[in-house]
């Protein structure tokens, strides 16, 4: 049986939107390819090899976010607020050096730091230390600039 994957009601539809976004690109390679497949010669089939190799990545990209897709369960959002970490929660840290930090706790389908507050997964150093952390408690973790201790300001279900 495939396992579930919990997805927060933004993160899925963000995933949709790719969804879509990746099926009009493989629209467009496929034609690309099906163009050079008619204008080919025999001496110059790199064009048409690479062609190939992108639409074979666009293919598995699509398999992939399907398959992540068909196996949601999102997560309801809970009312009010909690002071205990679990999936879906924002967490907003504050460093040692008196530095600030907004992260939201998700599963790895929808991990990206490239969103506010930053999507960390669940499964990653920082993520699993802090599921089933409470508001106040500290963490001390191994970063690339090494230990750094944070303290659970908040948290918001």
């Amino acid at each position: 049986m495939p396992r579930e994957v919990q997805l927060t009601r933004d993160g899925y539809q963000r995933l949709l939107k790719e969804l879509e976004q990746e099926r009009e690109r493989l629209s467009e390679a496929t034609r690309i390819l099906q163009e050079l497949m008619e204008s080919s010669d025999d001496y110059d089939d790199s064009g048409l090899e690479d062609a190939k190799r992108e639409k074979a990545r666009i293919e598995a990209r699509i398999d992939t976010l399907e398959d992540t897709l068909s196996r949601a369960a999102i997560l309801e959002e809970s009312a009010g607020r909690s002071d205990l970490v679990t999936l879906g929660a924002v967490v907003n840290l504050e460093d040692d050096h008196g530095g600030k930090m907004q992260v939201r706790v998700v599963s790895p389908a929808e991990a990206t730091v490239l969103e506010v507050p930053m999507k960390i997964s669940d499964e990653s150093p920082m993520g699993k230390a802090l599921l089933g952390r409470k508001k106040g408690e500290k963490l001390l973790l191994d970063t690339p600039k090494g230990k750094r201790e944070f303290k659970i300001v908040s948290v918001e279900a």
